[in-house]
């Protein structure tokens, strides 16, 4: 029976009255790869891209036992293109890798909408500390696109004192993203480590973005802040990103079943 999946998910994330998410994952069949995902975020829009979704998806699939026995990898068909994930399990802990694509820094595939006299192509030097005023504040944003638009601002404190409540939903719905954005505030700790919060659209601020931090270590390499291989230290985790500047950005992390059920019509 085909649903209006919209709507399932805002009644199944709404976190008094249903079971409380970020976002509903779908898992379908594919004509291209093992499987396909589709992600609705809690305020019902589609959304293009989500690493720590697709780990999931993966983790669940490794439980179901939906793949064949021995299996390592599978393909997964996504909005944003088919992505690779790799499947590491271990006693009860299962640590997922995924190909989350190359990144895109035309203000096409952002989308973001650039000042008069700019082109829609921008270098990706100006795109990496683009300026914008938010409530009296300016913030120099690094854009990225990782199949979904992020806009990445480098903070020289500790990310809790940032006022992500405030300022996020105003850089989310920013006239110069037709589409909205997501927001990080990151913090360099060393070559190696960073910390971060993330205000994603449609959603709020969540415990973890996975195409938000690929989109963070993606600023941070092009700066010269940090080396190929980085761990994002989010409120609900850390997660692991490579990336060696030329081909696509891998994630990495834990991924825990926390409950199951059956959702009533």
């Amino acid at each position: 029976m085909e649903r209006d999946w919209s709507q399932v998910a805002v009644a199944m994330c709404d976190r008094h009255l249903g079971v409380g998410a970020d976002g509903l994952l779908l898992l379908l069949p594919s004509d291209i790869a093992d499987f396909r995902m589709r992600i609705f975020n809690a305020d019902g829009s589609e959304a293009k891209a989500c690493g720590n979704g697709l780990r999931c998806l993966a983790r669940y699939v490794l439980e179901k036992g939906l793949i064949r026995a021995g299996t390592h990898q599978m393909l997964v068909e996504t909005i944003s293109g088919v992505r690779k994930v790799e499947l590491h399990k271990m006693g009860g802990v299962a640590n997922i890798r995924a190909g989350m694509g190359e990144p895109k820094f035309e203000a096409k595939n952002i989308p973001v909408v650039i000042e008069p006299g700019e082109g829609n192509i921008v270098d990706i030097k100006s795109i990496l500390s683009y300026s914008i005023t938010v409530d009296d504040r300016e913030l120099l944003l690094n854009l990225v696109s990782m199949g979904s638009p992020h806009a990445v601002y480098f903070w020289h404190h500790p990310v809790s004192d940032f006022p992500l409540s405030q300022l996020g939903p105003e850089v989310e719905q920013h006239k110069m993203f037709p589409d909205g954005v997501n927001f990080e505030v990151a913090r360099i700790i060393s070559r190696q480590q960073i910390e971060a919060r993330v205000w994603e659209r449609g959603v709020g601020e969540t415990l973890a973005c996975g195409s938000g931090a690929c989109a963070i270590t993606v600023a941070a390499q092009l700066h010269g802040y940090i080396d190929n291989k980085v761990n994002i230290k989010l409120p609900g985790g850390i997660l692991g990103v490579e990336w060696d500047r030329v081909g696509e950005v891998l994630l990495s992390g834990p991924a825990e079943i926390v409950f199951a059920g059956e959702w009533s019509d």
